[in-house]
C-alpha cells in the first residue's frame, strides 16, 4: 500500500500545537515500540505514516502545500521531542527535510511537481551526499544533452526502501555541486549496498553506487561551488544536534 493510501487510515493526534504533538507521538507511540525497532530490519511503515498524517514531514513547509511552517527554533524543538521517543525513526525522518528545503530553493518546475507531496508526506525524500564531501569527490556529475551523467558511491544513505525519491549531490569538472532529484530505486545505473550499523540498524542505511545514472535537466535542484555548498550545509548541523539532545533529554 502507498503511503497515501495508508494515510487515510490514521486518526489525528488531538493538540493542535505542533511541540506537544511530537511530544504525545513520542511518548505514547515511538518510545513504547523503541527497542522492537532497534531490533528490526527497518521503522515500522505506520510509525512513519503517523509522523505524515500529523503534519510532520512538511515541518518547515508553507501551510499552503500541508506544512506546518514553523520557525527553526520550533523545529529544533519538534525534532528533539522525536528524538526522545525513537532515534531511529527520527534519523530516517529527518532526511527527508534536505530535500524539501531544496525544492523550496529550486526551480519553479520541480516546486511544481514535487513540494505538496513531500509536504505532505505522500512522497518521501532521502539525501545522497557523496559529491559534497570534503576531499576528493566519491560522486561525480558529466553535463551531456539533457541533463547530467552521475558516477561513483555515495555512502550513508539512510532509509532505503522508505523513501520514493533521493536528493543526490555530485560534484563536475569544475568544482560545482550538481544537486538532483532521482527515484529511489535500483536499476542497471543504481545498486544499493546495506551497510551493518552498530545501531539505528532499522534506517536501513546503505552505500549507494552509480554508473552512468542520468538525471534529467528538469530534476535538477541547483549548481553551485562546492565551497558556497559547504558553508550552508554546516548552517544544517544544528538540526543533528538535536537528534542527540532528544535523546538525553528522555
Amino acid at each position: 500500500m502507498r503511503a497515501a493510501a495508508r494515510l487515510r487510515h490514521h486518526r489525528r493526534v488531538t493538540s493542535p500545537d505542533p511541540f506537544e504533538r511530537a511530544r504525545q507521538i513520542a511518548d505514547d507511540v515511538l518510545f513504547p515500540a523503541a527497542m522492537a525497532v532497534e531490533g528490526a530490519d527497518r521503522v515500522p511503515a505506520g510509525q512513519l505514516d503517523l509522523l505524515a498524517a500529523e503534519g510532520f514531514y512538511g515541518l518547515a513547509c508553507p501551510a499552503a502545500c500541508g506544512g506546518l511552517d514553523v520557525d527553526f527554533p520550533a523545529a529544533c524543538s519538534i525534532i528533539e521531542a522525536l528524538a526522545s521517543g525513537c532515534l531511529t525513526t527520527t534519523f530516517v525522518w529527518l532526511q527527508h527535510h534536505g530535500a524539501v528545503r531544496a525544492v523550496l530553493a529550486g526551480p519553479a518546475g520541480l516546486r511544481e511537481e514535487w513540494l505538496a507531496p513531500l509536504c505532505t508526506g505522500t512522497r518521501r525524500a532521502g539525501i545522497a551526499l557523496g559529491g559534497a564531501l570534503p576531499g576528493p569527490p566519491a560522486l561525480r556529475a558529466r553535463s551531456v544533452p539533457g541533463g547530467y551523467l552521475l558516477d561513483g558511491i555515495s555512502p550513508w544513505v539512510t532509509g532505503w526502501g522508505m523513501i520514493d525519491v533521493l536528493h543526490v549531490a555530485a560534484r563536475d569538472d569544475q568544482d560545482n555541486i550538481v544537486t538532483a532529484l532521482t527515484p529511489a530505486e535500483a536499476g542497471p545505473t543504481l545498486a544499493a549496498e546495506p551497510l551493518r550499523m552498530v545501531a539505528v540498524m532499522a534506517s536501513s542505511t546503505v552505500e549507494l553506487r552509480l554508473h552512468s545514472h542520468f538525471v534529467p535537466a528538469g530534476q535538477v535542484t541547483a549548481v553551485s561551488p562546492h565551497r558556497d555548498w559547504l558553508a550552508r550545509d554546516a548552517m544544517g548541523l544544528r538540526t543533528n544536534g538535536s537528534l542527540a539532545l532528544g535523546v538525553i533529554a528522555r
